[in-house]
This record gives C-alpha cells, sequence and structure tokens, in this order.
C-alpha cells in the first residue's frame, strides 16, 4: 500500500541559473507541479503525471520567451521522471527538483507571412533579426487573419507554415502561408435560445447589416446591443458555412434573464447627508425588451435640520421610465418617463410634476447623445417668491468619452455638453448651456502617478431672472464644483436679492498617487469656482477655492474617497475644514 504524504511535505525546487527572475516566475506558472493540489494530499502517481505533463509545459513556455534549444530535466528522488514507468511508481516521493538550461535566445532568420491583405498587416516583430518567440509567431498570424477578416474574408486562416530552428546559429526560420477565402456577405440572423422575446425583435435590435459584406466589427457591435438591452444573461453570435454566393447567415444564442427585478440602497456622505433608494423594473414588458422602472429616492437626510417642526433639506422624488432599444434605428432608444420631486437647496424649494419622450443615439463606441421634449409644472419658493410656472423644454446633450476605465481614469478625454431651451407659461423663453470636460494622464510604472483636470463653464441666457427654473440657474461650493467652500455658498446678487447665476465656470485639478502596490492611494487637489449674474460674465463675477488632501482605497466598484478641504479664497478661509467621504473619484 503507497504512503500519500501531504504537499507540504513534497520539496519542489527549481534550478534555472541562467534565467532571469521573470522567466523563472513564468515557468513556475506553467508547471503543474508547483501548483498546490485542491484538497486531498496528492499521492506519487499525481506528482509523477504532473512531471511527465511538465515536460512539454515547461519547454513550450521556454519556447514562448524564445529559446528553442532548451532542455527540461525533473528529478524524483534523484530519478528522472521521464524513466519511470507509470506501472512502477514509487511508494512516496518527498523531493522534485526541475532543472532548466534554457540555452541561448533565438533571433528571426527568413520569415516570410503572405498573402497579405495590406502591408499594415505585418506586424514589427515578425521581421529578421528581431526575437523569436511563439508567442510573436501567433501574433503575426492573426494580425493577418484580421487584416482579410476586416476586408471580409470571413474564413481567412493559416493554411500551413514551415518553421525551421537553425540551433548552430541561434535563428529561426519561419514561413506562414494564408488562405484568404472568399469575401461573404452577411446573410440572415437566426436567433435560437429565446423564450418570452419575439425573434423579430431579437434581429432589429442586433441590426446585423443583411447585404453587405463582412465585418468582424459588425458582429461584435450585434453582440453588444444585445446585451445592452438589458434582457439577455448571454449572448453569443455564431457564424454558419455560407451558402451559395457566399452569403453566411449568424445564429444568436441567448439566454434570458428573470423578467423582474426590484432593489434598494443606502448611501450617507457628509455633504450630501443620508439617501434612501428602491426601484422596480420590468426587464421584457411586450416580448420586444421593452423595460419599464420604477424608482423612488429619499436624499439629504441630515443635511439641514431635522426637527419636530421642520425637516429640511429633504429631497423626496419619485420617477418611471419606459425605454424600447432599436427604435428607429439598431443603435437609437426611445424613452418616456414621469417624474414628480420636492427639491430643498438651501436657497430655494421647488416642488414639480414633469415628464418627457425623447430617443438616446449611441453613434459610436466613444459618442453618444440624446434629446427630448417635455413639460413640468413648478411650485417654487425662493428669493423672488413662491409662485405656480410652467415649462417646456427641449433637452440636449452630446457625449465624447475615450476613459480607459469610467471608475478610475488614468488615460482619456470625457467631454460632455448639454443645451436646455426653455419656454415658460408667463410668455418668457431662454436656454440653459453647460460644457463638462475632463482629461486625465498617467505615467510612471504602470500609470500609479496620474494628473487629472476638470473644466466646468454654463450660460443661463433669455428669460427673466425670476422665470427660470431655480435648479437651472449655478452655484458654486461642495463636492461637484469646490472642495473647502459650504454647499451652494456662492450665488450671484440682482440688486440685493440672492439667487443663482446666470454665468458659471469652475476648474479642479487633482495629483493621484498609488501606494505602492496595495489598494491605497493618495491624492493633492485644489478646485475654484466662479458665478456671474451676467451670462455673458460681463459684470464683476465673484469667486472662490478651496484645496486639500485625501485618501482612496480601490474597490472593484470604484475608489472609496476620503478628502479633507479647506477654503484658499472666499468664506472661512484658514479656517474651516470640511471632510468628504464618497465612492468614485470626484471626477
Amino acid at each position: 500500500m503507497g504512503v500519500t504524504l501531504p504537499v507540504s511535505a513534497q520539496q519542489v525546487e527549481l534550478r534555472a541559473p541562467e534565467t532571469s527572475e521573470e522567466l523563472q516566475e513564468t515557468l513556475r506558472a506553467a508547471s503543474l507541479l508547483f501548483r498546490p493540489a485542491s484538497e486531498e494530499p496528492r499521492s506519487a502517481q499525481d506528482i509523477l503525471a504532473a512531471a511527465r505533463a511538465d515536460y512539454a509545459r515547461l519547454t513550450a513556455a521556454l519556447y514562448d520567451a524564445g529559446h528553442f534549444s532548451p532542455v527540461v530535466r525533473i528529478q524524483l528522488d534523484g530519478r528522472e521522471a521521464a524513466t519511470i514507468s507509470p506501472f512502477a511508481v514509487p511508494a512516496a516521493i518527498a523531493r522534485v527538483e526541475i532543472r532548466v538550461d534554457p540555452g541561448p535566445d533565438y533571433r528571426f532568420g527568413e520569415v516570410e507571412i503572405g498573402p497579405l491583405a495590406g502591408r499594415s498587416d505585418a506586424i514589427p516583430e515578425f521581421a529578421r533579426g528581431e526575437p523569436a518567440s511563439t508567442s510573436v509567431l501567433r501574433d503575426a498570424a492573426a494580425a493577418a487573419i484580421d487584416g482579410w477578416r476586416d476586408r471580409g474574408h470571413a474564413l481567412a486562416d493559416v493554411a500551413g507554415q514551415q518553421i525551421t530552428a537553425r540551433h548552430r546559429d541561434a535563428r529561426l526560420d519561419a514561413d506562414i502561408r494564408l488562405d484568404p477565402g472568399p469575401v461573404i456577405t452577411f446573410g440572415a440572423l437566426i436567433p435560437q435560445g429565446h423564450d418570452r422575446m419575439r425573434p423579430e425583435r431579437i434581429v432589429e435590435i442586433a441590426g446585423l447589416p443583411t447585404g453587405l459584406t463582412y465585418s468582424p466589427q459588425e458582429v461584435a457591435r450585434a453582440e453588444e446591443r444585445l446585451r445592452e438591452s438589458g434582457v439577455f444573461s448571454a449572448v453569443a453570435l455564431t457564424q454558419t458555412d455560407p451558402s451559395s454566393g457566399n452569403v453566411m447567415d449568424f445564429t444568436a444564442v441567448v439566454a434570458e434573464s428573470p423578467l423582474r427585478r426590484f432593489g434598494f440602497g443606502a448611501e450617507i456622505s457628509t455633504e450630501d447627508g443620508g439617501s434612501l433608494y428602491a426601484y422596480w423594473l420590468h426587464r421584457n414588458l411586450f416580448g420586444g425588451a421593452e423595460r419599464l422602472r420604477f424608482d423612488a429616492a429619499i436624499t439629504g437626510i441630515g443635511q439641514q435640520e431635522i426637527s419636530t417642526e421642520a425637516i429640511e433639506g429633504i429631497d423626496l422624488e419619485f420617477g418611471v421610465r419606459f425605454s424600447r432599444p432599436a427604435t428607429f434605428t439598431p443603435d437609437t432608444t426611445a424613452v418616456a418617463e414621469l417624474r414628480a420631486y420636492r427639491l430643498q437647496e438651501p436657497g430655494f424649494t421647488v416642488t414639480a410634476l414633469g415628464g418627457e419622450v425623447g430617443v438616446e443615439h449611441v453613434f459610436d463606441e466613444r459618442l453618444e447623445g440624446s434629446i427630448a421634449l417635455g413639460l413640468i409644472g413648478m411650485r417654487i419658493d425662493g428669493p423672488f417668491g413662491e409662485f405656480d410656472i410652467g415649462y417646456a423644454f427641449l433637452p440636449t446633450e452630446l457625449r465624447w468619452d475615450n476613459r480607459d476605465d469610467p471608475l478610475d481614469p488614468a488615460d482619456g478625454v470625457y467631454v460632455a455638453a448639454a443645451a436646455t431651451p426653455f419656454l415658460t407659461t408667463e410668455g418668457g423663453a431662454g436656454a440653459r448651456l453647460l460644457l463638462d470636460a475632463r482629461g486625465y494622464l498617467g505615467f510612471g510604472a504602470e500609470n500609479r502617478t496620474r494628473l487629472a483636470a476638470r473644466g466646468q463653464i454654463g450660460s443661463v441666457i433669455g428669460a427673466d431672472i425670476a422665470e427660470i427654473p431655480p435648479d437651472f440657474l449655478f452655484y458654486s461650493g461642495g463636492s461637484g464644483t469646490v472642495r473647502g467652500q459650504e454647499y451652494q455658498s456662492l450665488g450671484a446678487d440682482y440688486g440685493g436679492v440672492e439667487a443663482g447665476g446666470r454665468g458659471f465656470a469652475a476648474l479642479s485639478t487633482e495629483l493621484r498617487q498609488d501606494i505602492g502596490e496595495s489598494n491605497f492611494g493618495i491624492v493633492a487637489f485644489a478646485d475654484m469656482g466662479l458665478i456671474s449674474s451676467d451670462a455673458g460674465f460681463q459684470d464683476d463675477p465673484e469667486w472662490h477655492a478651496g484645496a486639500g488632501l485625501g485618501l482612496r482605497y480601490a474597490t472593484p466598484f470604484g475608489p472609496i474617497r476620503v478628502d479633507l478641504a479647506t477654503p484658499v479664497r472666499g468664506g472661512g478661509t484658514g479656517e474651516d475644514v470640511f471632510l468628504y467621504i464618497g465612492i468614485g473619484q470626484a471626477f
């Protein structure tokens, strides 16, 4: 009867003195012998099987690193593993030693690949004199095949290859032949796996361009549209064999998510107070991916005063939203919303009921926009008195986003431009304009040091100041504009009446630094905000500023943010200190 030793009793040692520490780590990762047993201790039979498999695994890892004449020896208690019969396995194995002589670094000699669809499809690493590796061979073949597929040759593949290692010269010759195949035309999309979803709507949402030349980008975009509909938990588009005329149908294999979902949550912020949220949604109301969602929120709890006589600063909101993807075009979603809310800000209170209908459109992977037509009725209690008023408005927005990570960007730009023309029931007309631009630049090892900047500028033109919705006017102060200043502490003066400004500008800068390999980071920041009573900043606008330091802790849902800030210009300079706690970067 064989004796089984626990994993900890088996000493596994790698001896590769002629290799770098990085290559040694690669070899350990490739080796089955270095992998701990899942639960039960490994038997001698298991160790021998792993050792036999490791000859090929370690050799492949060395080929991938450019070593094409390696010597790999694996000894089990001093015996070469390859010489041990699987029918005569020792009762126990206590010591495992792996010896690796990588041999010289190889470089490419005579190399050729073709035919190519275009010169740009040849990667520069696959050239005479460059370091040779199997990964470069794979990348060269993949790039050449992608070049053909991007030009409509969906069946392009490797037809044959001749790889020759010239050990005396440490050279690797490679000749890779390709078969482009015919130009393929998109055929029909055939849905499979659907239950409640109507198949014709799956076809509409996917938007596969039947009759046009094959493009892998169009296939990927069709999959993405189906996923973004929110109806499916899994989506996969697979090609079928082409028919006569080189027309290729695709199957869309889908798995539907549960029809209904509800959720609730709570947040707490040192500036905004506590918040309670709840929602309920139906993913597929009529079998065409129509989504119905109800939302309710109580925010600003504890932001101002809570007493037996008054509850100040608490905002209430209830909304219902209906959306239908693939309306008019595959990238256009039709939306309709109803919203009732009570907004209590330091300078005004608004109670409103309104709705809007519109569309949201994705132009490409970076650019999207929306436009809607809305009506809203308000009761306003503010610096210009208490009164009822109605509005018709046309909100439009364009957003450009090429950030590498929207939750914690290290590179890229985000720009949002919004314009909302409006008419009032009092005969007034105006428009609110706002531009929000953010840029990010990372440098150093793995972009662990990052610069971030944000600029905002806005104006409200036309209409008498008393007729402009109070939440259309601009204030400065708080985490969204100037940290270190009281929330909405800076407004504008209209003949002795304080209200929000018609003109607004803000600038924020941050230097973000990760701390080693940990999840922690530190931030230094400075913010500035300017408010004007004139949309063109023709008066003498007031401005204030704040600065401070912060701590970040990275999580999968965005960094946890803790900031300490103080005023550097404006009220409280040198006296006040503000604490901000939230989830996500400040911008």
